[in-house]
């Protein structure tokens, strides 16, 4: 009779003499697949065998799941776990025969999406009222206000910025064209239409067509070139280490919302093609009004705090 145990050790055997997997995937495989075995032991009664897995259902294996959870698991690690077993069954259906259709019944736990991080207001006004003194000549220090500026004033992604022409910045609305060639139009602040002009001023080739961010040598600016810079930036002036380009527009839609922009609003603004994508920002506004309430509130400290949210 083979036991699971002894499948386990023949399933990493074969991944590191077929598959030749690295040291590191065995170890983690190995653990996981140790870590299933184990919660049937308990589950069943009993050390699982070939036949005691071929006969689980779709609920054993659920169990098996709310039990990571209840553990503290995060939906990424019982993912990786899942992933692993999963494996383990298809190995098990080659060597051994074995078919069990459960597994294919349950859902991979869905990561949470971070949550996005923003910039305090100050910190992104910091940004672009600063930036300018990265850069050693006139039109550099011009250019980067601008971009930084619309990134902020516009919630553009860095990519949708440097794929502007100089004749959409002349505009008092920009036409951006976003992920999957979806457009949206995008008012522009009079702060932000005062730096671009300032910079199509000193602009080598300020033509219609011409790209609006030019680097050194008049080709279409890298973004490489503007990460680079924010983050020369912010470790000269010590801003925190997610003061990169996106981190903007993620400051742009959290600090509407926090001034009272509604959710529908900052989806066309941003060009979310969901609004489940858009709400991530309401945590990130309630975060921030929770640190308020533990820094102010006089309960929130002392030897009998309220218990944090």
């Amino acid at each position: 009779m083979t036991t699971g145990e002894t499948a386990r050790r023949q399933f990493l055997d074969w991944l590191r003499d077929e598959r030749r997997a690295a040291a590191l995937t065995l170890q983690a495989y190995g653990a996981d697949v140790a870590g299933f075995l184990g919660f049937l032991t308990h589950h069943l009664g009993r050390e699982p065998d070939l036949a005691a897995l071929a006969g689980l259902g779709a609920a054993d294996v659920r169990a098996w799941l709310a039990a990571g959870a209840g553990s503290g698991a995060s939906n990424a690690t019982r993912a990786r776990h899942l992933a692993a077993v999963r494996g383990f069954f298809r190995f098990l259906a080659r060597r051994h025969g074995l078919d069990n259709p459960a597994l294919k019944l349950i859902a991979t736990p869905r990561a949470k999406r971070p949550v996005p991080r923003a910039l305090r207001p100050e910190q992104a006004l910091e940004v672009t009222a600063q930036v300018a003194g990265m850069a050693d000549t006139a039109p550099m220090q011009a250019r980067d206000t601008a971009l930084f500026t619309l990134l902020y004033g516009c919630g553009l992604r860095i990519a949708e910025a440097l794929a502007l022409d100089v004749r959409t910045a002349r505009e008092a609305t920009l036409r951006v064209t976003g992920k999957g060639g979806k457009q949206r139009i995008v008012p522009v602040l009079p702060a932000v239409r005062e730096a671009i002009g300032a910079w199509i001023a000193l602009h080598p080739d300020p033509q219609p067509g011409s790209a609006l961010f030019v680097g050194v040598r008049g080709g279409r600016l890298n973004p490489a070139v503007a990460q680079r810079t924010l983050r020369n930036f912010r470790r000269l002036r010590g801003l925190p280490e997610h003061a990169t380009p996106h981190a903007l527009r993620h400051s742009f839609a959290t600090h509407l919302l926090a001034g009272g922009a509604d959710l529908r609003s900052i989806q066309e603004l941003l060009g979310h093609a969901s609004l489940s994508t858009t709400q991530r920002y309401t945590a990130v506004d309630a975060a921030r009004l929770l640190e308020v309430w533990r820094k102010a509130h006089p309960r929130a400290v002392g030897p009998n705090p309220l218990p944090h949210q």
